[in-house]
C-alpha cells in the first residue's frame, strides 16, 4: 500500500484497542510490511486479544507492532508518543463513542474527543514541520468520524460531504468539534488532513454496549431486550470489513483537505434489527421460548435522532469503493461469531464492570 503513490514505513493508529482500530491494525499487519504503533488509553471497552492473537508463531509480525498505553488528553504523553513512533501516517480513531454514556458523563467525551484531538493535531503539526522535505511531503493525518455530527434526518434525504453540522448529543457534539479542529488545522497550518464520516458499524469483536451485540448477549442470557421508544429510529448499518476496506482506499488515494462519507446502504429500523437478531437466534440457538418474547419497549433516549443515512457517491466515484456485505449476511456472520465467542464477550463485560444496564437516562 502507498499513500498518493509514495512509500511509507510507520503508521500510528490511535484507539487501536477499539473495535474499528483493532480491525484496521489486523488488516495492516496481515497485508502490509509497515511498522504499526498502537496508541490506546485502555478504557472499559478496550481489548487487545484480537491483535495479540495475530502473533501466534509469527515473530516477524510481532516485531512490526508496538503498543503504547497513553491518553491523548495528556499533551506531554501525546507528544512523546508521536516522537517515538516517528510516523509517516497518523490514523486517528481514539474516541469515546457511546451516545448513552455521553449523556451521563459528557466531560469524558470532551476530554478525549475534543481536547485529545486538539493535542494530537498540535503535536502532529510540530512533528510534521520538523521532518525533512521528502518525508514532510509524504506525511498524512487521517481523522475518522461519524455521521452523527450531521444530526437527524426526516423521512427523505441522505447525509453527504456537503451536509450541515447539527449534532444533537454530547457525543455527536464532541465529534463535530474534533472534525472542525481537524479542518482548521488543514486550512490554517497546512497539516495534510483527510476526514471520513461513517454510518453505524457492526460485526464481530464489538464491545457489547452497542445495539447489535447487546441484543445478542441479552437474549442469550434470557434477559429482556430493551427497544428504545417504539423502535422506529433508523440507522444505516456498515459491516466492519467494508469500513476497513474504505479506510484503506482513503489511505491509498484519498485527497488531502477532503472529506469522505462512508455508508453501508443498509437502512433498518431498530425494531427490524432486533427482530432479525431474534430470528437468527431462534434458528441457531433455539430454546423452549421465542427470543422475540424478551423484547421490551423502554423509555426512549433523550434527544434520540430519528434517522441516519449516508450518500457514498463521492467515495464510490473518486476512490472506487462500494460496500460488499448486505445487512442480512453481515448480521448472520455477527450472530454466529458471538455464539462461538460468548466467553470473550462475557469476560470483557466482567472486566469492564458493565453488565448491560440501561445508560443515558439523564437522571
Amino acid at each position: 500500500m502507498k499513500l498518493k503513490n509514495k512509500p511509507i514505513k510507520n503508521i500510528l493508529v490511535t484507539g487501536g484497542a477499539g473495535f474499528i482500530g483493532s480491525a484496521l491494525i489486523k488488516k495492516l499487519l496481515d497485508e502490509t510490511s509497515f511498522e504499526i504503533f498502537n496508541l490506546d488509553k485502555i478504557t472499559y471497552s478496550s481489548d487487545l486479544s484480537r491483535i495479540n492473537s495475530l502473533f501466534d508463531n509469527k515473530p516477524k509480525k510481532k516485531e512490526r507492532y508496538k503498543f503504547i498505553q497513553a491518553d491523548i488528553s495528556n499533551d506531554e504523553l501525546t507528544q512523546k508518543t508521536i516522537s517515538y513512533a516517528n510516523p509517516d501516517i497518523i490514523v486517528h480513531l481514539a474516541a469515546e463513542s457511546h451516545v448513552d454514556r455521553s449523556i451521563d458523563s459528557p466531560k469524558e467525551f470532551v476530554n478525549t474527543n475534543v481536547v485529545g484531538t486538539f493535542n494530537l493535531l498540535r503535536a502532529s503539526t510540530s512533528f510534521w514541520e520538523s521532518l525533512p522535505e521528502e518525508r514532510k511531503r509524504n506525511f498524512g493525518f487521517y481523522h475518522i468520524s461519524t455521521d452523527e455530527v450531521f444530526g437527524s434526518l426526516g423521512k427523505e434525504g441522505m447525509f453527504s460531504e456537503q451536509s450541515r453540522y447539527e449534532p444533537r448529543s454530547p457525543y455527536a457534539a464532541s465529534k463535530a468539534s474534533s472534525d472542525h479542529l481537524a479542518k482548521a488545522w488543514y486550512h490554517t497550518y497546512g497539516l495534510p488532513v483527510i476526514i471520513s464520516n461513517c454510518s453505524n458499524n457492526y460485526g464481530p469483536w464489538q464491545f457489547p454496549e452497542k445495539l447489535i451485540p447487546l441484543v445478542i448477549i441479552k437474549a442469550l442470557r434470557g434477559e429482556y431486550i430493551p427497544l428504545y421508544g417504539d423502535g422506529s429510529n433508523i440507522r444505516d448499518w456498515l459491516f466492519i470489513d467494508d469500513h476497513i476496506e474504505a479506510l484503506i482506499k482513503i489511505l491509498e488515494i484519498g485527497e488531502y483537505g477532503h472529506t469522505y462519507c462512508i455508508g453501508g446502504n443498509n437502512e433498518k429500523t431498530n425494531k427490524e434489527v432486533v427482530n432479525n437478531i431474534c430470528n437468527l437466534l431462534n434458528e441457531y440457538k433455539p430454546t423452549n421460548y421465542s427470543y422475540h418474547d424478551l423484547i421490551k419497549n423502554v423509555t426512549d433516549r433523550p434527544g434520540h435522532d430519528q434517522r441516519y443515512a449516508i450518500d457514498s457517491t463521492k467515495i464510490r466515484k473518486e476512490l472506487g469503493w462500494l460496500p460488499k456485505i448486505n445487512f442480512n449476511d453481515g448480521l448472520k456472520k455477527t450472530v454466529l461469531w458471538y455464539l462461538e465467542n460468548l466467553n470473550w464477550a462475557e469476560s470483557l463485560l466482567i472486566k469492564s464492570g458493565y453488565e448491560g444496564e440501561r445508560l443515558g437516562l439523564n437522571k
